[in-house]
């Protein structure tokens, strides 16, 4: 089957087996279920204190920013996550081959950035909960949920490079030339587009016999 950018011609019916089936798609969707887990894990167990005090603090070292940085970055994973399920779904109906390239350039770039985040993300939970003092939190409390965020930000790093490298993909099978052209536009998307006039058709004349002198065509031989 021809296809562009892993996707047939533009208007075919959207079959939901089939989609969630896809390894890009298994990926977006285990990717959104760890930025949940991330945020979740340190917005509600994240912060705690020592018995004699009220103000509660960053379990990793009392760092304010890991905190921040893993509530932030997993709230924005997700919303980018369900952003690009919706492209994934909308894909097949894109027409013009160049907005299906920019699409694909886009997810490369994108799930190769978050990749590189999560790593950085990692790195910095796992240094702040290794440098943690324990008197800080006596009673062990949220340890778990730190455990959690720092594993499931390293498992992140790879799902995103999942997501990239199946984009690539994507990207090298490029588009057929014999479905689709460059500068192909459906033509009822393409506002410019004038149809063509009707060529009229001017029928049989004598005239045309009579002027006709056979140097074109068939010619009787003399035997």
């Amino acid at each position: 089957m021809e296809q562009a950018y892993g996707a047939g011609k533009a208007g075919g019916t959207f079959d939901p087996i089939t989609f969630f089936q896809q390894p890009q798609a298994i990926l977006r969707i285990v990717s959104w279920i760890f930025s949940i887990v991330i945020f979740g894990c340190i917005a509600n167990e994240g912060y705690v204190n020592r018995p004699d005090e009220v103000e509660e603090y960053c379990i990793f070292n009392r760092n304010q920013n890991a905190c921040n940085y893993a509530v932030g970055m997993g709230a924005v994973a997700f919303l980018c996550c369900a952003a690009f399920m919706a492209l994934d779904v909308y894909f097949p109906q894109i027409s013009s081959i160049k907005d299906r390239k920019k699409a694909v350039l886009a997810d490369i770039g994108i799930s190769a950035f978050w990749s590189f985040v999560w790593f950085v993300g990692f790195c910095f939970l796992a240094n702040q909960w290794q440098v943690a003092k324990p008197e800080d939190n006596p009673l062990k409390e949220g340890e778990d949920a730190a455990r959690a965020a720092i594993t499931f930000a390293f498992f992140s790093i790879f799902t995103w490079a999942g997501q990239a490298f199946f984009a690539f993909q994507r990207y090298k099978l490029g588009a057929s030339s014999s479905l689709f052209s460059q500068d192909y536009t459906d033509p009822s998307q393409d506002p410019t587009g004038v149809p063509a006039a009707a060529t009229e058709y001017t029928g049989y004349n004598a005239d045309m016999e009579a002027n006709y002198d056979g140097s074109g065509g068939y010619q009787n031989q003399d035997y």
